[in-house]
């Protein structure tokens, strides 16, 4: 029997149980994996806090995960045991063992390790869509980013910069200021010790930036359309200072702004669009355009400190929790 970290209640960390998880073996179309690398993601605390509805009585976190395969199901085609994949899923990644859908994964390239693509598959194609879908961005755009020494913040600086636009982030510290700059920005701003929209408002000379990439939500939605140019673009594609609140369609009048609320699996549900984006993310890293660094390591047990950790905004970078 394996086991993995179950919640039976909707709450805090300390909700999460070890517990016996059954796995079964694998159905038509379907891979039973054994998981070495797992990610964390403010997506787990959405679904264990209850903020996101859970499908059953029982939740088991986890969206993003790499691993061997250990048995193909029948009608099984591309995937074998031995096969190093990864995958992106609404939640279940938190345990030893899983059965899922072969559509549903991708084959990891050599010189992609299962611990990297457990912390960057989740941000680096969210960071993917954003740049290329959400908001087509052009050389010569500037774009604001809160939260630059996330994740996903961290790639989209890089991103960014390969794209020839100027990255403007806001981050809480000045270790995290430094960070985001190392990670292709070309100013940060750190908002614990001034106010980020004057600041936008010099670096554009008034002008504005042509999109924000909001992952904070709430306590920045508002500023976020204070720093758009005309018909600049606001994407909010997080909430981790809680769901945006009181905001109007009639606030986009502001500068004929448009707006538009993202989910990673939109853009990925269908295998084509899966291997596309997931191709271009791994083509990056491999040829050193973009590069990720697992910031925290823990034992798959321990997932409730770090998911403390992240809901106070103390860490940086990717997570990863060791089976």
């Amino acid at each position: 029997m394996s086991k993995g970290l179950v919640a039976f209640q909707p709450g805090g960390p300390e909700v999460l149980v070890w517990h016996d998880v059954p796995t079964g073996r694998p159905g038509e179309g379907e891979v039973r994996l054994r998981h070495t690398a797992i990610g964390v993601n403010f997506l787990d605390i959405y679904y264990r806090s209850g903020l996101y509805a859970w499908p059953e009585e029982t939740m088991i976190p986890g969206a993003e995960a790499a691993g061997v395969v250990e048995e193909v199901g029948p009608g099984v085609t591309g995937f074998q045991p031995g096969d190093r994949v990864a995958y992106v899923m609404h939640h279940g990644a938190y345990r030893e063992e899983r059965v899922v859908h072969a559509n549903k994964l991708i084959h990891l390239p050599e010189g992609i390790s299962e611990q990297t693509a457990a912390g960057v598959l989740l941000k680096g194609l969210t960071a993917q869509y954003l740049v290329t879908s959400s908001y087509a961005v052009k050389a010569g755009d500037t774009v604001l980013v809160h939260a630059a020494a996330g994740g996903v913040g961290l790639l989209l600086g890089q991103w960014l910069k390969s794209l020839g636009a100027r990255a403007i982030g806001t981050a809480g510290s000045a270790e995290k200021v430094a960070l985001a700059l190392e990670h292709g920005y070309d100013h940060v701003i750190n908002y614990s010790e001034q106010d980020y929209m004057p600041v936008v408002s010099e670096l554009t000379e008034g002008r504005g930036c042509a999109a924000v990439y909001d992952s904070v939500g709430n306590d920045t939605w508002r500023g976020s359309l204070k720093c758009l140019a005309r018909f600049g673009m606001f994407v909010s594609f997080g909430q981790s200072s809680g769901m945006i609140r009181d905001f109007s369609f009639s606030d986009l009048a502001a500068g004929s702004f448009s707006a538009n609320r993202p989910v990673l699996f939109d853009y990925i549900a269908g295998r084509e669009e899966l291997e596309r984006r997931s191709g271009d993310l791994f083509g990056r890293l491999l040829s050193g355009g973009l590069r990720t660094e697992v910031s925290s390591t823990g034992r798959l047990q321990e997932a409730p400190i770090f998911h403390a950790l992240l809901e106070r905004r103390q860490t940086k970078g990717a997570t990863v929790l060791i089976p």
